[in-house]
């Protein structure tokens, strides 16, 4: 005869504690969550955008020898890059447009795995999958998109 326990269904369920952390965990808005990602993943690319503008004759240097794109000229790669990296992280930080200023960033993601650090995959990875979020699931409550949709949409 054994002196362990029985094993019963009640004692695999989780302690009490920890239900109440995730159902209180749960209930953390998922809108500040989205604004979190559009700032996060577009000041990444923001601030890479900067430093193109910053030292642009050291940037197509470095799309010359290190990025190497294939098809496009240095300069004009730089210059698509540059311009991409200045303009649509400010459609994420206002949350304008958001789904598709979702896509060239995405592009821009599998050019560079692809091309230029194929073995940067965690990196891109990340901001992929926020991006593919944002994509799917909005920008949240707090953006321009929320409030053009109420206007626009009007609920019966």
């Amino acid at each position: 005869m054994s002196d362990s326990a029985p094993v019963t269904e009640a004692s695999w369920t989780a302690p009490g504690w920890f239900v109440t952390a995730r159902h209180w965990l749960g209930r953390f808005p998922l809108s500040i969550i989205q604004l979190a990602m559009r700032i996060g993943v577009g000041s990444v690319f923001f601030k890479a955008g900067l430093l193109k503008s910053a030292s642009w004759e050291l940037t197509v240097k470095l799309f010359e020898d290190e990025y190497k794109v294939p098809i496009l000229p240095p300069e004009v790669a730089a210059r698509i890059a540059m311009f991409q990296e200045l303009t649509i992280p400010i459609l994420l930080f206002l949350g304008l447009g958001t789904r598709i200023a979702t896509l060239p960033l995405l592009g821009m993601i599998a050019v560079i795995q692809t091309f230029v650090y194929p073995n940067a995959w965690t990196d891109h990875l990340t901001w992929g999958s926020i991006l593919v979020f944002l994509l799917t699931r909005g920008p949240g409550v707090f953006s321009l998109d929320y409030l053009i949709e109420r206007r626009v949409v009007k609920s019966p």
